[in-house]
């Protein structure tokens, strides 16, 4: 078993713990200005414990990463009780966190901006999960009867990033505005003026 730095016996779920914690700080504190001892200290187990899980605080943040996408969008692209069009449109659903952040930066979008080599293992996380989000938008085109799917799903992923960004940047809810404007693309590519939400 960890002792963690405090000497107190930690048990198992040490690697779920280092996620969560790197996760939060992350979000509040960012990637660049979240160190080994500051993460050692929140999770409550030693640096030894940390580099037996992931060989480096790259590694953390690429697997904080690939395990994220159970709590973002493809959630969303998962419910069998939606639509195709309704599936689109819930994703342009605020979403705030659990600590009550009213606008949540995306944290693939947080990655990209601070990780600047791009050969670090997170970048490649980051692309793989955004070309999903893109292709999971043409699938539920394709089924909405979009005449071009795979340029609507390449439109609703640049909407819905812009939206996260902006959002983010302006401090105020900017995806309802984005959720008229992906209806009125969804409307245009299935040959509608208007339809139902």
């Amino acid at each position: 078993m960890d002792t963690g730095p405090t000497g107190v016996r930690r048990g198992r779920g040490a690697r779920e713990r280092l996620l969560n914690s790197a996760r939060e700080l992350f979000r509040e504190r960012g990637i660049n200005n979240t160190g080994m001892d500051m993460l050692s200290a929140e999770a409550q187990v030693s640096k030894r414990t940390i580099y037996q899980h992931f060989g480096s605080k790259d590694e953390v943040v690429a697997e904080c990463l690939r395990t994220q996408d159970l709590q973002s969008e493809p959630g969303v692209f998962r419910r069998n009780d939606l639509s195709p069009r309704e599936h689109i449109l819930a994703a342009f659903e605020p979403n705030p966190t659990s600590s009550g952040d009213p606008t949540p930066m995306c944290p693939f979008i947080r990655a990209a901006v601070e990780i600047a080599d791009p050969e670090h293992p997170a970048r490649e996380v980051v692309r793989a999960y955004k070309l999903s989000v893109a292709q999971h938008f043409s699938e539920l085109a394709r089924m909405a009867g979009a005449h071009d799917p795979d340029v609507l799903g390449q439109q609703l992923a640049l909407l819905l990033d812009g939206a996260s960004i902006r959002t983010r940047a302006l401090g105020i809810e900017t995806l309802p505005i984005a959720a008229g404007i992906a209806r009125e693309l969804i409307d245009k590519a299935v040959g509608f003026d208007a339809q139902p939400s």
